[in-house]
């Protein structure tokens, strides 16, 4: 039986595993990637739609086979499940997708652990519980200590009323160590953004202090005037308005007016010269009282 028709049927469907380009194909295997700078065929990418995508297929399956031969020359390793190729070291370099982040400022014990030499040591996080016979997490939701937290029985101090639910106390001592704690985390963080505008802590709270005082003032009927002074209050100091004297000299006021002049007739209409809103609004206002 003469097989030779369709072993060449076969080899004409199967695709050339070897692909020649005119210009050598750049590869950076630590990326996957291959960079071929060949010219296309313009003749083909202007033809019709059909004969246009079969281009470009064969182009993009060319391609991907450049850089599959290219793998396949890799070192490579095997176990029981696959083959495993060694990848080299990428010679690309690719940009950052976000920004270097920013080094946090140190908080108030950083600080100090770093002055006096402290260095933290690191916890795991999981711990073996003797008592109920299996790991758990050190802190968080079925922590062990948190196993304080729930005990089946409180001791009464001595000197505590005796009426006075001590696990009610115990709720509401946790949830000031929480805001305290949260309070704590604020100020470090107020503290590292005066720190990074490099401004005193101290200084800026005094300056929002004083601040949030003269607005209180102000908030009166009085402005603050018959209010009672504090020990150490700043004195306030008010802005005060400057107007022209009703009666001037007449060369000053005709060169005051000679000057508003000049300005609107070169089309000057800034706030210094001429509000016209307020010209707008004063027109409308006659209009009306004459209505």
């Amino acid at each position: 039986m003469d097989v030779s028709g369709i072993l060449a049927e076969h080899e004409s469907r199967s695709k050339a595993i070897q692909v020649d380009r005119l210009i050598p194909v750049e590869h950076d295997l630590g990326v996957l990637a291959s960079f071929d700078i060949n010219m296309l065929d313009e003749t083909k990418l202007r033809a019709g739609q059909k004969v246009r995508d079969n281009y470009l297929k064969e182009v993009s399956r060319e391609g991907a086979q450049i850089l599959i031969n290219e793998l396949f020359s890799l070192p490579t390793t095997t176990d029981d499940d696959s083959v495993y190729a060694s990848l080299p070291k990428t010679t690309t370099v690719l940009p950052r997708e976000k920004p270097i982040p920013k080094e946090k400022p140190m908080t108030r014990w950083e600080k100090f652990a770093k002055i006096k030499g402290i260095q933290n040591r690191k916890k795991s996080r999981m711990v073996f519980d003797e008592n109920q016979g299996e790991w758990r997490p050190r802190y968080g939701y079925k922590g062990v200590n948190n196993d304080d937290q729930k005990p089946w029985l409180v001791e009464v101090p001595a000197n505590a009323d005796p009426d006075k639910d001590q696990f009610q106390a115990r709720r509401e001592e946790k949830k000031e160590r929480i805001n305290k704690n949260q309070r704590r985390q604020q100020r470090n963080l107020e503290e590292g953004a005066m720190s990074e505008k490099r401004k005193h802590p101290q200084q800026m709270r005094k300056r929002e202090l004083q601040k949030a005082l003269v607005l209180s003032k102000s908030s009166t009927a009085s402005m603050g005037k018959f209010d009672e002074k504090l020990e150490g209050e700043p004195k306030i100091k008010g802005l005060k308005r400057k107007f022209d004297p009703l009666v001037a000299a007449a060369g000053k006021e005709k060169s005051k007016n000679m000057d508003i002049l000049s300005r609107v007739a070169k089309g000057d209409t800034s706030a210094t010269v001429l509000n016209v809103r307020k010209a707008q609004r004063a027109i409308n206002n006659s209009k009306r009282t004459k209505k």
